[in-house]
């Protein structure tokens, strides 16, 4: 039996989705299995993202709109839909650092988001949002969409060694996000480096924090607690954060030496056999 449930188009971007689903498929003169089955997936589902009980793909997304000639209208509202799946305390600074020119990150504890695996940040996330987990995955994949960009970020990412000891799910996980951060070796726009446990006392003991740089807009200096964050443009703080993280920089192993030591915790600690290729 199809789902029929009416929506607030303007209620959420989710909501929106859905009911301008049903209106192009009624238009075209399809019922939701008709749809799924051009789609490769079931009436159900269709019905289930019609009233805003499920959430979308980017892949369903783009299969949509090549199936009813949207002119790519879903692939374009994908992205408003996955970004509000983000918690709402952190979807502020999720747009701040897709409009950011340069992204500095000093991560004590984890991989930075963008440099994600999948699985490693399903991992993560399945601590806390196991409810919602595939959404809340979704919406994390979507943030690195801005690394692919024409013009990405400038993008600089300090990991204490801790990091790739700590391990976030199963071996082979570990293995692919660490397998991952080396494919950024000679990246470009995107640097990464690991603090080493001999470096001892340094700049990023109170915890994790990121700098924004934008062309047009004020720095922003950001951190976060359990279930929230704080963004400031306050002048000084920024100006202490930024030379903090020069010298986190500075300690840290240069992007050759610290790739070796990527590669040597991957093949000691969780073994290198099936792991992604590495160039």
């Amino acid at each position: 039996m199809a789902n029929i449930r009416n929506l607030d188009p303007s209620a959420s971007p989710l909501d929106y989705y859905g009911s301008e689903l049903r209106r192009l498929r009624e238009e075209a003169k399809l019922n939701q299995d008709q749809l799924g089955a051009i789609l490769f997936c079931t009436g159900s589902l269709v019905g289930q993202i019609e009233t805003a009980r499920k959430v979308p793909t980017r892949e369903f997304s783009e299969r949509v709109d090549a199936a009813l000639l949207t002119g790519g209208l879903f692939s374009r509202l994908v992205g408003l839909v996955l970004k509000s799946q983000l918690p709402t305390w952190f979807q502020p600074y999720a747009e701040m650092e897709a409009r950011a020119t340069y992204i500095s990150a000093y991560q004590a504890q984890l991989v930075y988001g963008l440099l994600q695996t999948e699985g490693y940040a399903r991992a993560v996330l399945s601590i806390d949002h196991s409810d919602t987990l595939d959404e809340q995955v979704a919406a994390r994949m979507e943030r690195q969409r801005i690394l692919d960009r024409d013009q990405p970020p400038v993008l600089c990412v300090v990991l204490d060694e801790a990091v790739l000891h700590r391990q976030i799910g199963s071996p082979e996980i570990m293995r692919n996000q660490l397998a991952h951060l080396l494919t950024f070796r000679d990246h470009q726009w995107i640097q990464v480096q690991v603090l080493p446990f001999a470096a001892g006392q340094h700049a990023g003991l109170l915890g994790s924090f990121n700098l924004l740089r934008f062309d047009d807009d004020p720095d922003i200096l950001y951190s976060e607690s359990y279930e929230s964050g704080h963004m400031t443009a306050n002048s000084q703080a920024i100006r202490q954060r930024a030379v903090g993280y020069a010298r986190l920089q500075a300690a840290a192993l240069s992007r050759e030496d610290s790739a070796a030591l990527i590669t040597r915790v991957m093949e000691e600690r969780y073994g290198h056999q099936s792991g992604p290729a590495v160039a």
